[in-house]
């Protein structure tokens, strides 16, 4: 089954749908079925409520999360007792969701179930270490661009993208988009030096000298870029922004005049709330982007048929996409069929 082989060389994995309906949960489904046969014991949580049958939003059928015997999941009390499957409960967390503790627990009747994991990314770090302890090799989160900080390289290893006809019913603009993600996690990685040197670092805006020198720009807040950032650049031509790169920031950058030399440094992907057109034409001005550690993208599933009907054509959809990434682009339901 294709790239299922690769996900083993690592201990996490996020997978991120562009928008709900892309076919995430179906990736899930396919991830856990081509991995079934193998020796990896698997480990299934989510952020956000996942395997109902109906999509809550959209009122839309869904596939439901086949777990198989063996298998560890982490999901809310709620949807632990209505689970249509046997387990053993392994922990019960002190703390709560608003659907009740996370209890984890490992499949002994294979069968179904809803997952609702934990309701934010620092807890779902603490879950991803802590599930080794109980057997876990491959611990799979189900997510949401929305919550794209799953994607970051400080929670998950890997990464794969589902988008699909329900982001975008117009083609062009679906690989558009899809691209824009594409390129933001694709973004290289700085300098095994100033990896260290800015790790630590959590708020403001710093200036990278010549010499690798890490100054505090005194800048507490970009809200107000024009006025505080006038010195921005005074210090050398490379930044590291540990918060959210926005359209300001990008939009006073490219106007400066040492916009082809200048860089910015970023924790990762998951900072760059900037939408594609300020992001693209600050690049195409010359300016650079890199991070301190960048996400393993694994592969893209493309979902060509939208909640309201509309069908793409699914080799056109693949074809398109497949033009503007490198990674492998797949129709599961191709696959599967």
């Amino acid at each position: 089954m294709p790239f299922t082989g690769d996900i083993l060389k690592y201990r996490s994995l996020a997978i991120i749908g562009m928008e709900k309906n892309t076919g995430k949960t179906e990736c899930l489904n396919y991830v856990i079925s081509g991995l079934k046969a193998s020796e990896t014991r698997l480990a299934i949580t989510s952020i956000g409520i996942d395997g109902e049958s109906t999509d809550q939003v959209t009122r839309t059928s869904k596939p439901e999360i086949t777990l198989y015997k063996g298998m560890l999941f982490v999901t809310a009390e709620k949807h632990f007792r209505t689970k249509r499957l046997t387990a053993e409960i392994l922990d019960i967390s002190r703390r709560s969701t608003s659907l009740g503790r996370l209890v984890t627990a490992r499949v002994i009747e294979e069968g179904k179930a809803l997952i609702a994991g934990p309701s934010d990314t620092a807890w779902l770090k603490e879950i991803i270490e802590d599930l080794p302890q109980y057997g876990a090799d491959l611990t799979i989160v189900d997510g949401a661009l929305s919550r794209k900080s799953l994607g970051s390289p400080t929670v998950t290893d890997a990464i794969i993208l589902s988008t699909g006809a329900a982001l975008s019913a117009n083609l062009r603009t679906l690989a558009f988009q899809t691209k824009y993600t594409y390129d933001l996690i694709s973004l290289p990685e700085t300098s095994t030096l100033l990896q260290s040197k800015l790790a630590d670092l959590d708020n403001g805006v710093w200036a990278i000298s010549k010499d690798n020198e890490i100054i505090d720009l005194g800048i507490t807040s970009l809200l107000n870029i024009e006025h505080s950032g006038k010195n921005l650049l005074s210090h050398g031509s490379r930044l590291f922004v540990p918060g959210a790169i926005t359209d300001k920031m990008l939009n006073f950058l490219k106007i400066q005049k040492q916009i082809e030399e200048t860089e910015i440094i970023i924790k990762d992907f998951t900072r760059v709330f900037a939408s594609p057109e300020s992001y693209y034409s600050y690049i195409s001005r010359g300016g650079k982007f890199s991070v301190l550690k960048n996400t393993k993208l694994l592969a893209i599933t493309v979902n060509p048929v939208s909640p309201s009907g509309f069908i793409l054509n699914s080799e056109e959809t693949i074809r398109t996409i497949q033009e503007v990434v490198t990674v492998p682009v797949y129709d599961l339901r191709q696959i599967n069929n």
